[in-house]
């Protein structure tokens, strides 16, 4: 039997049509991403999180010549934002990237990040708002990262016996 999956989510033109909230994230995201260091792709991203205490983190990609060895704007938002600020929820997160050509089109996080993320929404128990945005264009706001990774891995899989090994 086929399945199909649909992906829901709301579509903005432009900044002027967002929530301001979320306008602002992703201009926070827009400025951290001018510092990434990635000089071997070119490709710069930033993200910005709000926290539910109101705290806004922001974060850019890391590359490093022993590749993999660089982390993602993403998951270094968040890893700090849970390191600094642990307690707190994320309510919504901001993505966006530069590169030498114009993106045009909402840049969606790689699959580690989706899976990092999804751990907050799960720790918390509160969905995470997702916005994302190339370096002009579209914008895509997603209700939750679990609309992104339908088929997550969820630690509530896991036995108890690996579970308390954890």
């Amino acid at each position: 039997m086929k399945k199909k999956i649909e992906i829901a989510y709301t579509q903005y033109e432009d900044l002027q049509e967002l929530p301001q909230q979320d306008h602002e994230l992703l201009q926070k995201a827009s400025v951290a991403a001018e510092d990434a260091y990635a000089p071997y792709s070119r490709f710069k991203v930033g993200a910005a999180l709000r926290l539910d205490n109101g705290v806004i983190v922001t974060a850019n990609n890391q590359e490093n010549a022993a590749f993999p060895s660089g982390l993602c704007a993403e998951r270094i938002a968040v890893f700090s934002a849970a390191a600094q600020y642990p307690g707190h929820a994320i309510e919504a997160l901001a993505i966006t990237a530069k590169a030498q050509h114009d993106i045009d089109h909402p840049i969606a996080p790689c699959g580690a990040c989706r899976q990092s993320i999804l751990e907050y929404e799960h720790k918390f128990k509160k969905p995470i708002r997702v916005i994302l945005r190339g370096s002009s264009g579209k914008i895509a706001v997603f209700d939750s990262m679990e609309t992104l990774l339908p088929f997550q891995f969820n630690s509530d899989e896991l036995p108890r016996s690996q579970e308390a090994e954890r």
